[in-house]
């Protein structure tokens, strides 16, 4: 994990990290091999930065928490997924902008 902000979620603390946050929680699938992913780290990065203490940011290894990324029906990687209350607020698939994810956050009021 590159930053202090981003937490690492797994098949056995997804529910409690994530669907019983109080904060929105933004989840972001990957996997240690795909090239797509690695580029979106520093996007990552920079919002667990600047959401820290608004919104939890995470990140779900998809090879190691099979269980969570067959929920979330995760068919393409990289997906980031944002948690609002438990539920899907939004769900990105691919590399997105920094902007999109910070207006899907400030959406969210």
């Amino acid at each position: 994990m590159a930053s202090k902000n981003v937490v690492e979620f797994t098949d056995t603390n997804f529910e409690t990290e994530v669907l019983k946050s109080e904060q929105p929680v933004l989840v972001d699938f990957w996997a240690e091999w795909c090239m797509p992913c690695r580029m979106l780290a520093p996007t990552i990065d920079k919002i667990a930065e600047a959401y820290a203490g608004k919104v939890k940011v995470g990140k779900v290894d998809t090879d190691s928490n099979r269980e969570v990324a067959m929920k979330y029906q995760i068919s393409a990687i990289p997906t980031v997924i944002l948690f609002k209350n438990g539920q899907v607020a939004q769900k990105f698939v691919g590399m997105k902008q920094e902007k999109e994810f910070k207006e899907a956050i400030d959406s969210l009021g």
